[in-house]
């Protein structure tokens, strides 16, 4: 064959081939989903980019595909490609369609959601911050100003990834519209405007929206295509999707095998028995599916979120319990899923090899150098009467230091009306104590003062909410600020604020040669008789004879071999660090995470510089390397149960305003009842539908005789008999936290007490109660309400 001959034939095989890309379709059919008009099952697994190096997308991808995946899911986050207003990005950790392209590379199709809202235990649930300078302004409504600028997003995206469509001769097979609406509105106009932005934006391939079972009716316009998010019982949460959309392929949007983990709370983890059982049933009744999280990753800088309420911030490590772990390697999960999928492969499919393993290595400790202490480079302040919020200080990410003159006089408390999120006080560069946002701390006693101080308080951003109806979370100090005592309350006024940003962009900072006398403070006794309840119940980690201050540490160490390693930061308190000028991530020593991932492509041979930002300081700093992780080993209490000595349920003089039993399922329990005027709501639990002594509950809604709900910002839980805070998350308050994969869970790791249990809410104020619904246990039925009675009162209920 010459040459000639040889160019015929490339050419011809070159168009042919472009020619069956182009023509590539995928559609929803009446029973299947369609790829190139044959029946597809779609096994997806949910990967953000944004949590993985750039450089090390693709071995994860090929791990993915190794698994027996066909498919990923990728969020877009807005913040990542539009964190100043106006200036996008498409580059770097953003590059979402190089992304693409490496996912076809290796076989994989694309499930995109792009927003605007996304979630995914992201800073702000990847809105970005400068939405918020817009004090009107309400997300994820028809609110004109959050309209114009998530439409001029859609349309960025459109032009970046849209030619990237199953239908062009890309990968993209469908296009998510918002996501989980019906968690917060209901408002299926406000779906509607979306989803033409979409299609505006130029994509044509289907769209979809997710949501939980019992949220899908609340945001379903006729004539889009819906999936069903669940994290267990793939058979009843189907069969809701069924009563919403009788005919179409069957679909859970997200498959929980794990979940994340909050500060200060135990990792989670998933049982690999139950989630493979559970997929095996999806896969025989042809249903598709996303795992949710099949590679969680790490949400590196200052890009991890937080639940609201009560304000649990989020850690950095995104773990998940996932089948692709942290790092990237496989776990049990991934073989045991990996063995399942390969009885269930399509026509033409096979498994790929499992690429080689992550490796990982130790390093000698780091070698500190300089230290630039935080009030020597504070950067310009900007005088106002009251606090500045970050947002109107310009602010993306980090700290405000906040400073004001007081005046002489007696031991006083400082109150404040709220604190976004933590923050330390000082008297004269002396620190006095901690206020947190997760234990509703928002004031401080201040000891007496002979003449006039200096009060500072510096605040730190941990994380804006990212679900639920707390999203408006504005940072730093809210509202006015105030000296309290017996006799008069005086506001404290002009206050000189000071911007530290912090993460990816960091405010400028000069270093002195590292000496114990440069990061002490000037006041260097602390009275030990001070109540710390700050972040560590070991003082003495914090405090020496001589207290450190915040600041910035820098330092080296010496890589050899281009390996993963992770930064042991058990020896800090709270913090960013950043190495080769990448901001890795947060560290807190409460916990559960205790490491911090240093990716290997960040790594370079030789000297590297390592930089540690931490609030309280360090007499000594050290910094080792470990060659695994430590997820799990939380370092301050739990959270407090809501049961004290003094208080026993007595229902002995009550009469119930409604009494009865729940069904055995996971669907949405009503009870109705004569309106009634009430602030205080109590559930009484009587038995168990399987006789277990457990008791579990999602979520707990009330409404008034119209159908309205009662809103639910100011309750808190004054009685719950048991609760179970050790061996997991079973906090009381769960049950009104918007999150249906969170519960009150009743005692078992220690102890299991009988029935009956009762949980008594404080609404607040008086209102007219009509109605409950009651959320049952999603994930399996250990723990449902069988029989039980409901109480209302206007007064608190005796014995409490």
């Amino acid at each position: 064959m010459n040459f000639k001959t040889l160019l015929v034939v490339f050419t011809l095989f070159f168009v042919n081939t472009l020619k069956a890309q182009q023509t590539q379709s995928f559609a929803i059919g009446t029973e299947n989903f369609e790829l190139n008009g044959k029946p597809y099952v779609i096994r997806c697994g949910e990967m953000h980019f944004a949590r993985i190096p750039k450089a090390e997308w693709r071995s994860r991808l090929k791990m993915a595909k190794a698994m027996g995946l066909n498919t990923v899911c990728a969020y877009l986050f807005w913040n990542m490609h539009e964190n100043q207003k106006d200036q996008f990005t498409w580059s770097g950790q953003a590059d979402a369609k190089t992304f693409c392209k490496i996912a076809q590379e290796e076989g994989l199709y694309v499930i995109l959601r792009p927003g605007p809202y996304s979630c995914a235990e992201w800073e702000f649930g990847g809105f970005p911050w400068w939405l918020l300078k817009d004090k009107t302004i309400k997300l994820r409504t028809q609110h004109p100003y959050f309209l114009e600028r998530s439409k001029k997003y859609l349309m960025a995206v459109g032009k970046e990834l849209a030619p990237l469509q199953i239908t062009k001769g890309g990968n993209i097979l469908m296009v998510q519209v918002e996501n989980e609406y019906g968690s917060y509105g209901s408002d299926k106009a406000y779906m509607n405007i979306i989803k033409a932005n979409l299609q505006e934006a130029g994509f044509t391939v289907p769209l979809f929206h997710c949501d939980g079972p019992s949220q899908l009716k609340a945001d379903h316009p006729e004539g889009l295509f819906a999936v069903v998010n669940f994290g267990s019982n793939p058979e009843a949460n189907f069969k809701a999707l069924r009563d919403l959309q009788p005919t179409g392929p069957l679909m859970c949007g997200e498959y929980y095998p794990g979940w994340f983990d909050s500060w200060g709370r135990p990792h989670h983890k998933g049982d690999t028995k139950r989630i493979v059982n559970e997929l095996k049933y999806m896969l025989d009744q042809k249903a598709s599916f996303s795992i949710y999280m099949v590679h969680g990753g790490t949400t590196f800088g200052t890009y991890a979120g937080a639940n609201s309420p009560p304000y649990l911030p989020q850690t950095s490590s995104y773990d998940y319990d996932a089948p692709i772990d942290e790092a990237g390697n496989p776990t049990e999960k991934f073989y045991a899923l990996r063995e399942l999928f390969e009885k269930y492969l399509q026509e033409g499919e096979q498994l790929t090899p499992i690429p080689a393993k992550q490796k990982f290595q130790t390093l000698d400790p780091v070698k500190f150098s300089s230290f630039a202490a935080l009030n020597q480079n504070l950067p310009k302040a900007t005088l106002n009467e009251t606090p500045m919020l970050m947002e109107d200080l310009n602010q993306d990410f980090g700290c405000v230091m906040y400073k004001a003159n007081i005046p002489a006089g007696a031991k006083t408390t400082l109150t404040f009306d709220d604190i976004h999120d933590y923050a330390l006080v000082y008297l004269d560069n002396k620190l006095i104590g901690s206020l947190d946002r997760r234990k509703n701390k928002f004031s401080i006693e201040l000891p007496a003062r002979i003449k006039a101080a200096q009060l500072s308080v510096l605040v730190e951003a941990t994380g804006r909410v990212n679900y639920g109806g707390h999203m408006h979370d504005r940072k730093g100090i809210h509202g006015r600020v105030f000296l309290v005592d017996e006799n008069k309350k005086t506001e404290i006024k002009n206050w000189k604020n000071y911007p530290i940003r912090l993460g990816d962009v960091t405010i400028p900072v000069k270093y002195q040669a590292f000496t114990k006398q440069t990061i002490m403070s000037k006041h260097s006794q602390i009275d030990r008789n001070i109540a710390h309840d700050s972040f560590i119940t070991d003082k003495n980690k914090l405090y020496t004879d001589e207290n450190p201050e915040a600041g910035f540490y820098k330092g080296t160490f010496v890589v050899n071999a281009i390996e993963n390693t992770y930064l042991d930061l058990s020896k800090w308190n709270k913090g960013l660090v950043w190495v080769n000028g990448h901001c890795l991530s947060r560290y807190w020593s409460i916990g559960p995470t205790q490491t911090m991932l240093v990716p290997k492509s960040w790594l370079k041979k030789g000297i590297n510089e390592v930089v540690v930002f931490d609030l309280y300081g360090s007499a000594k700093p050290e910094l080792t390397f470990l060659d695994h992780p430590i997820l799990d080993q939380v370092n301050e209490p739990l959270p407090q149960k809501h049961k004290s000595a003094s208080q026993k349920w007595d229902a002995t003089a009550l009469t119930p305003i409604a009494a009865g039993s729940f069904e055995n399922t996971n669907k949405l329990q009503t009870v109705t009842f004569k309106p009634t005027s009430a602030r205080y709501f109590a559930l009484e639990a009587l038995s168990e539908q399987k006789g277990q002594p457990f008791t579990t509950i999602a979520e707990i809604n009330l409404y008034d005789a119209s159908g309205k709900e009662i809103p639910r910002t100011n309750w808190k839980v004054v009685f719950a008999d048991s609760e179970e805070v050790g061996g997991d998350d079973g906090s009381a308050v769960n049950v009104f936290d918007l999150q249906f994969t969170s519960i009150w869970h009743t005692e078992w790791e220690n102890t299991s007490p009988k029935p009956p249990h009762q949980i008594v809410i404080d609404l607040g104020k008086n209102y007219q109660i009509a109605s409950v619904k009651v959320l049952p246990r999603q994930d399996n039925a250990n723990g449902r309400i069988k029989d039980y009675k409901i109480y209302l009162s206007t007064t608190l209920f005796k014995g409490l």
